[in-house]
């Protein structure tokens, strides 16, 4: 590691510590990460200070339990794990549902098996970054394994394994049937790939998906829509129709300044033909499709519950919950909620992958790895640390923790689902699942097809946390609240910010 490497790395240490001590603010916390050149992903810089949309983890679900633990996999654990029995590997992360799931499993089944011990740091985010980043500086390994934002892969790849090449090399510890295949392409080259490289194995997957209620489009003659314009004809028809029941056209997450109102932008603006950036890095916004978005925007605001203007995720979620609108297009980590004991809406949800854009700007047109479409998505990976003293150990838990097995258990609690592996959408246990009640994987199918087919990625670039969670909001809400008179004036109020932050990231 070269001095300037590690005088950056104490820079970026330095500033989650001050963040964590509260001496610094959130917005000031990301603006040296990007003056530093490391990023968070909107949903996971948007998570300081606040929480996930999924509801509790229902460790007593039936579907849990079912045909689990495999049989095979523990006596394969049991075996190779042998070696390496005493052992302690640490590892840290913030609370995302597979964190939580492996936390809960591994004494009764992964240390009970290998005589391996697990050490597992669940911290607010800042401290997983500070953590890592502090442990990787000064290469001692006290951590095996991290957890990794998406928007980190850039800044720690050169110190994790490839854990694919990892796999290969290691034959004596590789578990059979670990099935690389089994994560889709786009999952991998959106969450865990970096200058082609595999930095992590796929481990969280927030996505937007369609949400509707079935009795509503029945009673009015609704189909599911094919596009967005058949959406908002939809939003529309509801609205008029049940004015006078208190149910909205739909709902939303539009805080004024939260990244959560950012999320909606994105998927109305990729959804009308618009990116955030051209293939030259420049803020675009502003241009035809851009202002069509937030047009799109503006209509959808209108058809939402008053509150929706204070809501995060959580409001929002809770609202369809409670019964205050027919439709909505957001994280599909909602959906188990609706079929939970504090729902008015039990049985009456139904989940379709979302609407096709009215248009599409294809990636190669886009800047800083942007790829539009209305899926629009979050997530992170686990990485294997080139410094671990105990790599071998913290492989096979690695390989266990992200196993078809673990990955198909963790994705029938309640509310939280992670499903990164194709095989979870036909495992016996999610299938089980996939019925009206506590735990449901009735969504499942259309995250399925989402992920794999309209799975949207914000620009990929350290300033950009900054940018989405604090200048693009912030102008959004303005316009909301009818403080810029026309779109094209809110989206000039972005733009001279935008290609500023963007600027040293531009390629020659």
């Amino acid at each position: 590691m070269s001095f300037r490497e590690h005088d950056r790395k104490t820079f970026i240490a330095d500033t989650c510590g001050d963040f964590a001590a509260r001496r610094i603010s959130k917005r000031e916390f990301i603006r040296k990460l990007g003056i530093a050149g490391v990023g968070l992903s909107g949903f996971g810089a948007a998570m300081l200070g606040g929480g996930r949309p999924f509801r509790g983890l229902d460790f007593g679900n039936p579907a849990f339990a079912q045909a689990g633990p495999d049989e095979a996999m523990m006596q394969w654990l049991s075996e190779v794990g042998k070696p390496f029995a005493g052992t302690t590997i640490r590892y840290t992360s913030e609370a995302t549902p597979p964190t939580i799931v492996a936390n809960q499993l591994a004494k009764e089944e992964f240390t009970k098996a290998t005589g391996i011990n697990v050490e597992i740091e669940i911290v607010p985010l800042e401290q997983v970054l500070q953590k890592a980043t502090l442990d990787i500086q000064g290469q001692v390994g006290t951590y095996d394994l991290y957890y990794l934002d998406q928007s980190w892969m850039a800044t720690f790849s050169q110190d994790m394994e490839d854990p694919r090449e990892y796999y290969d090399a290691h034959p004596d510890i590789a578990m059979p049937n670990f099935d690389w295949d089994d994560f889709s392409k786009p999952l991998l080259d959106g969450i865990s790939m970096f200058d082609g490289k595999l930095v992590s194995i796929p481990f969280d997957i927030p996505i937007f998906i369609l949400m509707y209620r079935r009795d509503l489009y029945e009673k009015h003659g609704l189909k599911v829509p094919a596009d967005l314009n058949e959406y908002m004809a939809n939003v529309k028809a509801i609205q008029e129709a049940e004015k006078g029941n208190g149910i909205y056209g739909t709902t939303g997450q539009l805080r004024s300044g939260h990244y959560s109102l950012e999320c909606d932008w994105t998927a109305w603006l990729w959804g009308n033909g618009g990116s955030i950036y051209d293939k030259d890095g420049m803020f675009t916004g502003g241009d035809e499709q851009g202002i069509k978005g937030l047009e799109y925007l503006m209509e959808i605001s209108k058809n939402c519950p008053p509150g929706a203007l204070t809501w995060t995720w959580d409001g929002e979620g809770q609202s369809v919950a409670q019964g205050l609108a027919g439709q909505v297009i957001t994280w599909g980590e909602y959906f188990p909620s609706f079929d939970g004991a504090n729902s008015k809406v039990v049985g009456l949800m139904e989940a379709a992958p979302p609407p096709k854009a009215i248009s599409l700007r294809m990636p190669d047109q886009c800047g800083f790895n942007e790829i539009p479409n209305v899926g629009h998505q979050g997530g992170s990976g686990l990485g294997l640390s080139r410094y671990s003293q105990n790599q071998e150990a913290a492989f096979i838990f690695m390989q266990w923790a992200c196993s078809k097995d673990v990955v198909g258990r963790g994705s029938v609690l309640g509310g939280g689902a992670s499903p990164v592996r194709l095989s979870a959408f036909t495992d016996p246990r999610t299938l089980a699942a996939a019925k009206v009640g506590p735990g449901t994987t009735r969504h499942f199918p259309a995250v399925e097809e989402t992920i794999n087919t309209m799975m949207g990625s914000e620009p990929d670039f350290p300033a950009w946390a900054e940018l989405s969670n604090n200048t693009i909001p912030v102008e959004l809400g303005k316009f909301l609240t009818g403080q810029f008179k026309t779109p094209q004036e809110c989206m000039d109020a972005i733009k001279p910010v935008a290609d500023e932050m963007a600027a040293p990231f531009r390629k020659a």
